[in-house]
């Protein structure tokens, strides 16, 4: 059982750093030290997905998370 999670954990969070790599829209790590102001945009299609997709990686690996600290 500890082996089955221990997985999960790798494989959510390999797929967590490729969605949240892919969802930068052409900002690159420049713009997250406060470099070109761009708008806000809203997000639409695939990039709506890919968010929700994301979001709900997170919340499984932190139930994995806390489920494997109990065991």
């Amino acid at each position: 059982m500890e082996s089955i999670l221990l997985v999960a954990t790798i494989i959510i969070g390999v797929l967590i750093i490729l969605l949240t790599l892919f969802q930068g829209k052409g900002g690159g790590l420049g713009s997250a030290w406060g470099g070109a102001g761009g708008g806000f945009q809203t997000r639409r299609g695939l990039e709506k997905w890919m968010l929700r997709i994301t979001a709900i990686l997170v919340f499984i690996f932190f139930a994995i998370s806390v489920i494997k600290l109990l065991i």
